[in-house]
């Protein structure tokens, strides 16, 4: 899907894609499997949480949701059989395309990040699908990539709407600084994401550039590497020391993001 832009139609195909993939691992996984980059889960349990956002999300989007719907106003039920855990999560996976696809991306609805329209949620569910996906892969023994270009997609996203996150991890409150710099280096793309830790708040840029690491620029510390394992870094699914990638400057600010950033 290179070249495409980003819109609603290209976030539900690669959510469409996503959606699959995860289904067809779990189908060869053990549910009791523990999932080590979710401590305390097992596949059981990562797939309940995923069918149950890809229902919560489905049905805000469906009713026109003015605020928050919890799970219970939204009707959503759970399997009881570990039997049925598969199925249950594939009906629920499309269902949520359905809704999506027929939905009008401008029109507004809740949303807990910065975008309060439908559009939100097919970007959301897209990279809420994408780290599970990897999740449920580092749980079977594999390593997990995402493409390039959906990667640096989701840096975007993530970062666009980590203040918004704040509501819910409120440790991103304390991304503060003095102006310090942290760079998100994607080799493979000739992009750079640079992150400014402010006294109050903090600032998010990103430079492209086709024969390097986007504009130049001073940072007090980087991390580099291909943008698949830079997007999984950033949702603490690669750790600081990781060998797929490169570690340099002030360690201290690296321990600081990874300890204040989850969400």
């Amino acid at each position: 899907m290179t070249g495409r832009p980003w819109d609603h139609a290209r976030h539900c195909d690669a959510l469409e894609a996503e959606a699959a993939a995860f289904a067809e691992i779990a189908a060869g996984a053990d549910l009791e499997e523990p999932v080590p980059s979710c401590p305390g889960w097992s596949v059981a349990e990562l797939v309940r949480h995923l069918g149950a956002m890809h229902r919560w999300a489905g049905g805000t989007v469906r009713v026109g949701a003015p605020r928050r719907l919890s799970l219970r106003e939204l009707g959503v039920s759970f399997p009881v059989v570990p039997g049925d855990h598969l199925p249950w999560y594939t009906e629920g996976a499309g269902r949520l395309l359905e809704i999506l696809r027929a939905a009008d991306p401008d029109a507004p609805v809740w949303a807990w990040g910065v975008d309060q329209h439908v559009r939100f949620w097919s970007r959301r569910m897209l990279f809420e699908t994408a780290v599970h996906r990897a999740d449920l892969e580092i749980a079977c023994g594999r390593t997990p990539a995402v493409a390039p270009d959906t990667a640096a997609d989701g840096m975007d996203e993530l970062l666009e709407n980590l203040e918004r996150a704040a509501a819910f991890a409120p440790k991103v409150e304390n991304l503060r600084g003095d102006g310090e710099v942290l760079a998100f280096e994607a080799a493979d793309l000739g992009s750079r994401w640079l992150f400014r830790l402010l006294p109050d708040r903090f600032e998010w840029s990103r430079h492209d550039a086709p024969d390097g690491p986007g504009e130049p620029g001073a940072a007090d510390a980087t991390v580099r590497g291909a943008a698949s394992d830079v997007f999984l870094f950033l949702w603490g699914r690669r750790k600081l020391g990781d060998s797929a990638l490169e570690f340099s400057g002030n360690d201290d600010l690296l321990v600081h993001w990874v300890e204040n950033s989850a969400i």
